[in-house]
């Protein structure tokens, strides 16, 4: 029989792994409820017709299809197979997908239960998401998003509101030095119309979204090949050089999208969010403005984010974000903006884990084990055990009277604190023995103090 292995992009996870993702789970999850969102789930999968036509071409083939149930091909046209025409032949044998992030999703739920929420609605979901990228590291096939989102209003105390939980929740991570960009898609669509390219506009959303990953050189090559002008590429860059340093040449940039409405509304609005943060500033963050952010997904509209952790971590973006005014018109409700932040929970483990931030979890959260000398003492081991749980302690008893010196190693091997002997002699005593694996010292104390020592063990350790 071969070995198992995992399939290329997932992982398991120990114990110790664990306690340190939910530790973060954890930090996240109360920052969200600090900020009035309110847990959701939606299912693992969808049908295959809410997610497919959603995210731009890059995500649509990232999307993990799932075939029909039974006779798939029953549907399937012969020519579809000959001419190879994947596009056709997949629409006739699959008719679910797993979700490719949680925005969409979102987006049909809000739709389907829009007469039993308030608008605006708040909500924040925990859960997996599955993309059929090229592993690597901080990249993942299955991963899991924390994500938080606001439908139903169009203001920008949202934007700076969303800003604010990102520096919370890098304050009480004590991740100092995470670089949250922001831009606006309404600028991104004003110099297509202002250098008459509007045909081009996913071209160079694709484009510009590969900045972090792929040299300046490469990408006006590329731009060049998608019958770009080259001015108009130096005009490109020129106005994503100027963004860098937003207060020295917000005139400039004022004057370059003054002949666009939309091109002038999108700066409008990065200015009155950077007002807010020049009179309350990030302690713990640096808010940059950068126009050649783009954020490869079609539904992005308004002010997009992504978060960078520190500049000595070369790793991609932990967070992301932005605004969408039209996703849930595609699910038949009109009018109803939302904006919402992703963190990637794997990629904010492997910084805080790099900047030695993670807390030293062991691989168990037993405090004590009671070890088993014979099958006389099973009830008396399982009432001393409930008697400790009761007490918020977490114990476990060894269930096989098997020699002492195994249940020591088993003890040993899972980082179990304390030991606990009940024999012959602690039942005629009315009493129990108590050994510190870390010390070795012993104590023989009534169950009493047994219970007042473990917790002063257990608050000691917090």
């Amino acid at each position: 029989m071969k070995k198992p292995i995992l399939p290329k992009g997932t992982r398991d996870f120990n114990s110790s792994e664990l306690y340190k993702r939910n530790y973060i789970i954890d930090v996240i999850k109360d920052t969200f409820s600090k900020f009035g969102f309110n847990p959701i789930e939606t299912p693992s999968f969808e049908r295959a017709e809410t997610l497919l036509g959603k995210y731009g071409s890059e995500g649509e083939r990232l999307i993990f299809k799932i075939l029909k149930s039974g006779n798939f091909l029953k549907d399937a046209d012969t020519t579809d197979f000959n001419n190879k025409n994947l596009t056709n032949l997949s629409r006739k044998i699959i008719d679910k997908a797993l979700r490719y992030d949680l925005t969409v999703p979102f987006a049909r739920y809000v739709v389907q239960n829009q007469n039993d929420i308030s608008i605006p609605f708040k909500r924040y979901q925990i859960q997996n998401v599955w993309r059929a990228d090229r592993p690597q590291k901080g990249r993942f096939r299955e991963f899991l998003q924390c994500d938080a989102d606001v439908i139903g209003s169009n203001s920008l105390m949202q934007e700076i509101d969303f800003i604010c939980l990102f520096e919370k929740v890098f304050a009480d991570l004590n991740l100092s030095g995470c670089r949250i960009k922001i831009n606006n898609r309404k600028l991104l669509v004003a110099i297509c119309e202002i250098y008459n390219c509007q045909d081009k506009f996913l071209s160079l959303i694709n484009q510009l979204d590969k900045m972090d990953k792929v040299d300046r050189i490469d990408i006006r090559k590329n731009l060049l090949n998608d019958n770009f002008e080259t001015s108009v590429i130096d005009s490109i860059f020129n106005i994503i050089d100027l963004s860098v340093d937003f207060n020295k040449n917000k005139d400039a940039l004022s004057e370059i999208f003054s002949s666009s409405k939309i091109g002038s509304e999108g700066l409008s609005e990065i200015e009155f969010i950077f007002s807010y943060f020049s009179e309350n500033k990030l302690t713990n963050s640096k808010l940059d403005f950068d126009i050649g952010l783009a954020r490869g997904i079609d539904y992005y509209t308004g002010v997009i984010f992504e978060v960078l952790p520190p500049e000595n971590i070369l790793i991609g973006s932990i967070a992301g974000g932005g605004r969408y005014d039209n996703l849930t018109e595609i699910f038949g409700l009109k009018n109803m903006s939302g904006i919402g932040i992703s963190f990637g929970l794997d990629r904010i483990y492997l910084v805080l884990q790099e900047m030695d931030l993670l807390p030293n979890y062991l691989d168990t959260s037993t405090q004590a084990i009671f070890l088993n000398f014979s099958k006389d003492f099973s009830f008396d081991l399982i009432n001393f055990s409930n008697l400790l749980r009761s007490n918020n302690i977490n114990c476990e008893f060894f269930p096989d009277p098997i020699s002492v010196k195994r249940q020591l190693n088993y003890a040993n091997k899972n980082n179990i604190p304390y030991v606990i002997f009940y024999g012959d002699e602690e039942k005629e005593s009315g009493s129990l023995k108590i050994k510190d694996m870390k010390t070795g010292i012993q104590q023989i104390l009534t169950p009493e103090k047994l219970i007042k020592k473990l917790k002063n063990s257990s608050e000691n350790e917090i």
